[in-house]
């Protein structure tokens, strides 16, 4: 029988990985969702042969991967090959789930073409500036971009029409810069092009998952999907698991082995949020618990989500400690120190671990 658990395990190249840079990671999977940034750089780190925080920071700043709004929406890791098409295919029904924010904000199309010619013109040459540097600009042009929200979507709409993406960070702070700049041989699909590549690429490294995840996921319509499935044809294949349809790769081998490791999953993980149905990695016996329980850090233990964990930091040290929702027993325990030990040399720093 399928276990849609450890296949994804597999295909999301956490039980083992082939990638030894971040941009591979990122196209594998489509796109990385990334607001919480440095819990993303670790999701990143888990799916490689070995990654440091460093190496995908750097990788950051030098544009080899990029973060921009797109899809459901909210910010992901994409790279700077796929940032167009992506982009082209999704932001028209982003652009639709905004439109009630940009007439409550006042920010109609020619407002808004214009905040974007002053963006773009600000940011040629290379510049990089943070959201509040773009807003002062808009200011004096004219534009009220006082209020936080308003120049939110403001910076959102450049980001949607292929305008603006992140530039290097400075310090602690992120940037944006030119789309045109940061990724100049981004590629360019036709919408059933870009469909059938998301789709392909989503049931591979995704899979098995079904229509509903991935519309979930993605934004697109269930019509969309559907014919992105159509689509593809042989390459994909379906499977009844639970009375519901699972679609997965056809080039993907079929994985039965359990993997015994224990993973630190950070918060909006993409083994945790990509999917509409979340019953695969959540055990029923573990009921009644919080309902955001997949929006948090969670620790996975034979593809099982079974319990939570945080970090805090000293001056050389992270101490993690874990909720778990029972108490571990001796080889859960043994999996969480070799968890934690992983993260830890991912951030160079000593670890301490406990469990609540």
């Amino acid at each position: 029988m399928l276990s849609i658990a450890v296949q994804r395990l597999h295909n999301q190249q956490i039980s083992h990985s082939r990638f030894q840079h971040p941009a591979e990671v990122i196209a594998w999977l489509g796109a990385v969702q990334a607001q919480e940034y440095a819990l993303a750089k670790w999701a990143i780190g888990l799916r490689m042969q070995t990654s440091t925080d460093e190496v995908i920071e750097a990788a950051f700043n030098k544009g080899e991967i990029l973060r921009t709004h797109l899809m459901r929406p909210t910010w992901h890791f994409v790279t700077p090959t796929d940032i167009r098409w992506l982009l082209e295919l999704t932001a028209p029904r982003v652009h639709q789930v905004n439109g009630f924010m940009y007439r409550k904000l006042e920010l109609d199309q020619v407002l808004l073409h214009r905040s974007a010619d002053l963006i773009a013109k600000a940011l040629e040459g290379g510049k990089h500036l943070t959201r509040a540097e773009l807003g002062n600009i808009l200011v004096r042009n004219g534009i009220d971009a006082t209020n936080g929200m308003r120049l939110g979507y403001i910076v959102h709409y450049a980001e949607l029409e292929g305008i603006v993406c992140s530039g290097a960070r400075r310090g602690k702070q992120h940037t944006y810069g030119l789309i045109a700049e940061r990724a100049p041989q981004a590629r360019r699909l036709t919408r059933d092009e870009a469909l059938v590549e998301l789709t392909l690429r989503y049931f591979t490294s995704h899979g098995p998952a079904t229509i509903k995840d991935f519309a979930w996921w993605s934004g697109l319509t269930i019509a969309d999907v559907k014919m992105g499935l159509a689509l593809l044809g042989s390459q994909v294949r379906q499977a009844a698991v639970d009375g519901e349809t699972y679609w997965f790769s056809s080039s993907m081998p079929t994985v039965s082995e359990l993997p015994t490791q224990g993973y630190l999953l950070p918060v909006y993980d993409e083994y945790t949020v990509a999917y509409k149905n979340r019953s695969a990695f959540l055990n029923p016996r573990y009921e009644p618990l919080p309902t955001d329980r997949f929006f948090i850090s969670s620790f996975a233990y034979k593809g099982e989500v079974i319990g939570r964990w945080r970090r805090t930091f000293t001056k050389e040290t992270v101490v993690i400690q874990l909720a778990p929702f029972l108490p571990l027993t001796s080889v859960e325990q043994a999996a969480f120190a070799d968890a934690a030990h992983h993260f830890g040399d991912f951030l160079g720093m000593q670890v301490v671990y406990h469990t609540t």
